[in-house]
């Protein structure tokens, strides 16, 4: 199995699966899939989420900073919803619960990593300014999943929906998918005052 899936933080699960157990917190969440679905709702697929604050010019490593850890909600054998959890000063705390075209995806996502050659510690990134979110596949599967910026030889798959000129469900390496990131994400030139 190349994807060497990364522990998340007991605290962080510890928090979620108090929620889930909660009949409050899954009745008033906004995922009409979680109030109904049938069985026991297990917390799965722990990824951590970066999001990508800086794409430089050059060449030189994208800013990324981890916002939190994500784990899809799963009613006997598929997902139906998904869970964040994030730092807060008092530790990882639940955050809310979602549905929508990101969970598929992510389980979509999860299937193609698994065919993709070599060993990969897989986690989520955020361009929150294209409104894009990525499986990042990075090679090195012993790095703390909390640091670490995209390598070049990393593997970016986005979810769909993607921005229009990116392939959902494709694999891009870094390096390839970087230099279209730094060129959407740049600033538009100031136009000179007319003559």
């Amino acid at each position: 199995m190349p994807l060497h899936v990364p522990p998340a933080p007991l605290p962080a699960l510890r928090s979620l699966n108090v929620a889930l157990g909660s009949p409050t917190a899954v009745r008033d969440a906004r995922t009409p899939a979680l109030r109904t679905a049938p069985g026991p709702l297990s917390p799965e697929h722990p990824l951590p989420v970066h999001v990508l604050d800086q794409v430089a010019p050059g060449g030189t490593a994208p800013l990324t900073r981890l916002t939190g850890w994500r784990f899809l909600v799963a009613a006997g054998d598929r997902a139906v919803a998904a869970a964040d959890t994030m730092l807060t000063p008092d530790g990882w705390s639940f955050s809310r619960f979602f549905e929508g075209p990101y969970v598929p995806s992510t389980e979509r996502a999860l299937r193609q990593a698994e065919a993709v050659k070599g060993h990969w510690q897989p986690r989520l990134l955020s361009v929150p300014e294209l409104y894009m979110l990525t499986l990042w596949l990075h090679g090195d599967t012993d790095a703390d999943p909390a640091t670490g910026t995209p390598a070049p030889d990393d593997l970016l798959i986005p979810l769909a929906p993607a921005p229009p000129g990116i392939a959902a469900h494709h694999p891009h390496p870094v390096a390839d998918l970087l230099p279209l990131l730094t060129l959407r994400l740049a600033p538009a030139p100031l136009l000179g005052s007319p003559a």
